[in-house]
């Protein structure tokens, strides 16, 4: 049996497992993630976030007095730990080990937690729905017969950074990541080397560090439809959406929580297998947010944890 060898495997991170955001009130932000269609769970003095695929701790949510960025925890293979931790000292940085991994703080301040775990990015493209109707036959369901949307996976996060260009190499250099496609000076999409979606986590230029949005994968384009409409009846009527992007090109609706972040219903996303050579690219700023949809709201990049 042909194995690949240490030289020749993809080095770096595989998966986001988990982001760790604080709110001001932890009963609306239950209902807006319960709304969303995730399964919330109260744990002493913070939520946590699944979906009701599995198990797995998509994200926990603290309570304080503003809505911050609190950590963003990286999975990574047991063998890749070492070089992980390596990569990170030589940028002159402080580890915390831990009985997993590490943690550190990044160059915006992010702390950063690196910890073997299974990979929850999938390991192939997810193949595409489209129900189609034959002459004679209804091809929509009954509205009231509908259920509610429920995310199947995190699919990526989103993240402020004072400087977009020393994020791009100092992810790449440390983590791993490898750039997927970005527009010079406004946002950059990252992924990880181990088969991913076309965006692990992605950056958006600002002045500071902050969060801007966690993107859920829906089953069906007809989902992502569903989904803001059953958000839009719950009364979180702020979004963006449907469209679809043209970096990644996945279907969206972005739902705006209390706090000016977003959750988003997502659908269709590329997706990169281990060790493809993506031809990452800049684009000009008219394709770095969507080919088609709705005007973008004024404040849909703004950095709400600045202020």
């Amino acid at each position: 049996m042909k194995t690949t060898s240490d030289s020749q495997r993809p080095f770096g991170i595989h998966s986001v497992d988990h982001f760790y955001i604080d709110v001001p009130d932890l009963a609306v932000a239950q209902k807006f993630y319960q709304d969303f269609g995730l399964r919330v769970e109260q744990q002493a003095d913070r939520l946590v976030l699944r979906t009701f695929q599995d198990d797995h701790i998509w994200a926990y949510i603290g309570q304080a007095n503003k809505k911050v960025l609190r950590q963003v925890c990286f999975g990574a293979y047991q063998q890749d730990i070492d070089a992980l931790k390596q990569r990170v000292l030589a940028e002159n940085l402080t580890i915390t080990e831990h009985d997993q991994g590490f943690t550190f703080q990044d160059l915006d301040g992010i702390a950063i937690d690196i910890r073997v775990a299974t990979k929850v990015t999938p390991d192939s493209k997810k193949p595409v729905i489209c129900a189609e109707a034959h002459a004679g036959e209804r091809g929509a369901s009954y509205r009231r017969l509908t259920t509610q949307v429920r995310p199947q996976r995190l699919s990526h996060i989103l993240l402020f950074t004072s400087d977009l260009a020393r994020t791009i190499d100092f992810y790449h250099r440390t983590l791993g990541l490898n750039l997927s496609d970005y527009s010079e000076g406004i946002v950059a999409f990252m992924h990880a080397p181990h088969g991913a979606d076309h965006h692990t986590v992605a950056f958006a230029q600002s002045t500071a560090a902050g969060f801007h949005h966690c993107s859920w994968d829906v089953a069906s384009l007809e989902e992502v439809g569903l989904g803001a409409m059953q958000m839009l009846a719950e009364g979180w009527d702020r979004g963006w959406g449907v469209g679809r992007h043209v970096l990644g090109s996945n279907y969206f609706y972005y739902v705006r929580d209390p706090w000016g972040s977003y959750c988003e219903y997502s659908y269709d996303i590329d997706y990169i297998p281990a060790g493809f050579e993506w031809p990452a690219a800049n684009h000009d700023p008219e394709d770095s947010l969507y080919l088609w949809g709705p005007n973008v709201p004024e404040d849909f990049v703004v950095n709400y944890e600045i202020n």
